[in-house]
């Protein structure tokens, strides 16, 4: 392209000199004839003496009258003489009028009057001339006369014709210097042009020269490009001949440069099978321009070498214009071990694949298998604490529900890792009081601080937060994880939860948990490790302490599913400190969705089939509902059971997963399917299957719910309570500004009415005593104000008095830092009201 750019500029330029260099030359022409002429003018004036004619004219009429003057004297010989000076005069007016050197000068009027004068004077003399000798000597004086009469005429005459031809001489010469300074001129532009072009042309030689070695350099480096290319390089002429072919295509299709070239890229690397679709392509681009391949980026096809093998390719081709027409580009590349290596990633892909559904199969089958046996052995140990049992067994009884939960918490956590790599971890964020949570984490772990004699508080920084919405059960594990490590490392010592407000946007808080321990600490090199799975911050202390590692592990996961963050810093033999910053969405006013005043709600006795494969899970789940007051009947695999269902109509099933001849969902399906006489019952999955995926399963399969084993008496009430009320089956949280009314009927229930009730009393007479005391305590008395505020949160917890909890917490917060508590009767008074909106809602009246 360069090259035909500087060749268009040539001949433009080219064009336009020749052109300016013509119509000079023309110009020049032109002006040369025209000053020629005026000069030949010139010359043709001088032959003919056109001025000394006119000085003669007078000279000669002179002469003439000087021999008339002689009169009489005049000799006989002498008249020839005059006769000739006569005719001399005539003669030279005659050329006067009629020579054509003197037309323009006929033209002057004055000059044209005095010719006819001298005309009238020489026609009157005439006839006297020519007379004979005596009559023209008898008349000489007579025609002296006459002559002297036009004397003057004849000097005029002289005198006008010399002037007009004196002014023509000037204006000729005039008109000729014009012409010779315009010749001049367009000689001189002429002369410029020819410099200009002469210019011109050896600029455009240099940058010709310049350009022609810049091609050369380029040529010279492109070829070395090309030569030296590891991708093949095939250029084609518009007809598909090669004319080009680098080193890399003659080792990539085995042919020699000189045996390709001339050849068609077809005859070359095409292979046969894609021959005839070539061959169409290169007809279609040469008749009608159309190109489906070319500029289209790369493209995977297949070539062919010499030897006829066919191999895979990258191809991209591109075209160019040059002086010899249109040519085409084509780079190629061997693909083959890509597409090898390809093909091995997905056979890799595929077995790791496969390798995670074995897991996940593995996960599920041990999920069950360690599950199941544990659900006998923690609904056995819980049946057993029912029963008159002494100290000695009771003890032993505990120590067994401890290893049993134990060993539960291991395997959930496991399948809690497995969870989240997997993506299976689902949120479900719902109201949480969350100074209440925390205060029920401390209490949760207070008497294994008591164990090693380690102080644990609550507090927060700066304002609290009353509810939130978030995962009470996620966020429960991460804390507990820490809180739990924290204890277990520190002896002697003190472990503090603390809570801050970072930063609010909308309704949205940044909320900062810390647990700082004054236990061991964490030596620095283990630091970047200890969320790592099965890592432990100290090996010595290890030893000492059981674990297997993961608790940190999975508080990582679970803070990053919660849109947080976790971290630690530890100094060795100082403690450690474990935050956590967590986004959580702020509720300003909670919504009691269910009025859980009544803890306990009795359900109608209901007739209930267990499927269940495992004898001693049977008579667990057996003992349980009929512990309820409920019928029980039995079916020992799935068959069995979608017998019993067809057969006869239940108000429940209690359905195992995994059975011989026939699982659950196999018998869920069965069930639903058919016409018989529970095909509609609820049916619940009992299952050690606790993978989300595989609960959605079962709901797909027809189930109503999942019961996850072990199985507890609460658990099983629960669902029972929700399946015979439908109503309640929305229930996700029941709390109040005030009380946390599940956790007021788990205590309920724990207690017993009777008891509850004189529980709620004796909390009643210590609240008035303490807000009594508390009105009237003196200023100085922050240590015993923080002891007994302290005492009554202790208490308040228990029944999920959270509004006063709060107020408890608070006040014993300002009364440890030395607040200011002359205000302290404010403070109760305050109390007061709260603890009488807390009254309401536990339902007990404050007379």
């Amino acid at each position: 392209m360069p090259r035909k750019a500087d060749a268009i500029r040539f001949k433009s330029g080219y064009g336009f000199f020749s052109v300016a260099g013509l119509v000079c030359f023309a110009i020049i022409t032109c002006l040369t004839v025209s000053v020629t002429r005026d000069l030949r003018q010139l010359n043709s004036a001088s032959s003919d003496n056109v001025q000394w004619s006119l000085s003669q004219t007078e000279v000669e009429f002179l002469e003439f009258n000087r021999k008339i003057a002689k009169g009489e004297a005049l000799l006989q010989s002498e008249l020839g003489t005059l006769r000739r000076a006569f005719d001399v005069f005539y003669s030279r007016i005659s050329t006067l009028e009629a020579g054509s050197v003197y037309a323009d000068l006929r033209q002057e009027p004055g000059f044209a009057g005095l010719l006819a004068d001298l005309r009238m004077f020489l026609d009157e003399t005439v006839p006297l001339i020519d007379g004979d000798d005596a009559a023209l000597i008898a008349s000489l004086p007579a025609l002296e006369a006459k002559a002297e009469s036009v004397h003057a005429q004849t000097r005029a005459l002289s005198i006008a014709g010399l002037s007009f031809f004196a002014n023509s001489a000037d204006k000729q010469r005039t008109a000729i210097a014009v012409s010779l300074t315009r010749l001049a001129t367009i000689v001189a532009a002429l002369v410029l042009i020819l410099v200009a072009f002469v210019y011109y042309v050896s600029r455009l030689n240099v940058q010709n020269m310049r350009r022609s070695r810049e091609s050369e350099l380029a040529s010279t480096r492109m070829n070395t490009i090309t030569s030296t290319a590891l991708d093949g390089v095939i250029v084609t002429d518009a007809n598909g001949r090669i004319i080009e072919f680098n080193g890399a295509s003659e080792e990539m299709f085995g042919h020699a440069s000189k045996d390709v070239l001339g050849k068609t890229i077809g005859s070359a690397i095409v292979p046969d099978h894609f021959l005839d679709a070539h061959e169409a392509g290169m007809e279609r681009m040469r008749q009608n321009g159309e190109k489906r391949v070319v500029g289209k980026g790369r493209i995977q096809l297949e070539a062919k070498r010499k030897d006829g093998e066919i191999f895979p390719v990258e191809l991209a081709i591109q075209s160019a214009e040059t002086d010899d027409g249109e040519i085409f580009i084509a780079f190629l590349r061997d693909i083959s071990k890509r597409i090898e290596g390809e093909n091995e990633l997905i056979k890799a892909r595929d077995k790791a694949l496969a390798g995670e559904r074995a897991k996940s199969d593995f996960l599920a089958v041990m999920s069950h298998e360690i599950r199941t046996p544990l659900n006998g052995l923690l609904g056995n140990l819980e049946l057993l604490e029912d029963t008159s049992v002494d100290t000695r067994q009771a003890k032993m009884i505990g120590n067994m529900k401890t290893s049993g939960q134990l060993l539960m918490r291991h395997v959930t956590g496991v399948l809690d890792i497995s969870r989240y790599d997997a993506g299976k971890l689902e949120l479900n964020p719902e109201p949480l009081a969350l100074n209440s949570f925390l205060n029920e984490l401390i209490d949760n772990q207070a008497a294994r601080a008591a164990e090693q004699n380690t102080s644990l508080e609550c507090e927060w920084i700066g304002p609290s937060i009353e509810w939130v919405n978030a995962d009470r059960g996620v966020l429960q594990i991460v804390l507990l994880n820490l809180i739990g490590n924290a204890v277990k490392f520190t002896k002697d010592g003190a472990v503090m939860l603390v809570a801050e407000t970072l930063s609010v946007t909308d309704s949205t808080a940044i909320v900062e948990l810390r647990v700082a321990d004054t236990g061991v600490g964490i030596d620095e090199a283990a630091l970047g490790e200890i969320f790592n799975d099965f890592t432990t911050g100290n090996i010595n202390y290890n030893r000492k302490v059981g674990g297997t590692g993961l608790g940190l592990g999975i508080a990582k996961r679970f803070a990053t599913a919660l849109g947080g963050d976790i971290g630690c810093e530890s100094v060795l033999g100082e403690g450690s400190l474990f935050w956590i910053r967590v986004p959580l969405q702020i509720v300003t006013d909670a919504e009691v969705i269910a009025d859980k005043k009544t803890a306990k709600i009795q359900t109608p006795a209901m007739n209930i089939l267990v499927v269940e494969d495992n004898e001693i899970n049977r008579q667990v789940v057996r003992a349980m509902l009929l512990g309820q007051g409920h019928h029980v009947t039995e079916a020992v695999d799935g068959a069995s059971g979608v017998e019993r269902a067809h057969a006869q109509r239940f108000d429940l099933i209690l359905m195992d997963i995994s059975m011989p001849v026939m699982d659950g969902r196999e018998a869920t399906r069965a069930i639903r399917s058919g016409c018989g006489a529970s095909f509609n019952v609820p049916i619940v999955a009992l299952t050690a299957n606790a993978m989300q995926d595989e609960r959605a399963q079962f709901l797909r399969d027809g189930m109503n719910d999942v019961l996850s084993k072990p199985l507890t008496r609460v658990a099983l009430s629960s669902m029972i309570l929700v399946l015979s009320n439908p109503e309640t089956s929305h229930v996700v949280h029941t709390a109040t500004g005030f009380v946390d009314l599940d956790q007021l009927a788990e205590t309920q229930d724990a207690l017993g009415d009777a008891l509850f009730s004189k529980t709620v009393s004796q909390l009643k007479s210590e609240a008035e005593a303490f807000h009594s005391w508390l009105s009237d305590a003196p200023t100085t008395a922050s240590a015993e104000i923080a002891a007994r505020a302290h005492k009554m949160a202790a208490a308040a917890s228990l029944f999920g008095a959270v509004g006063y909890l709060s107020d408890l917490k608070a006040l014993e917060q300002d009364a440890k830092s030395g607040t200011d508590m002359e205000a302290a009767s404010v403070v109760a008074e305050s109390m007061s009201r709260c603890w009488a909106d807390t009254l309401d809602h536990l339902g007990i009246d404050e007379g």
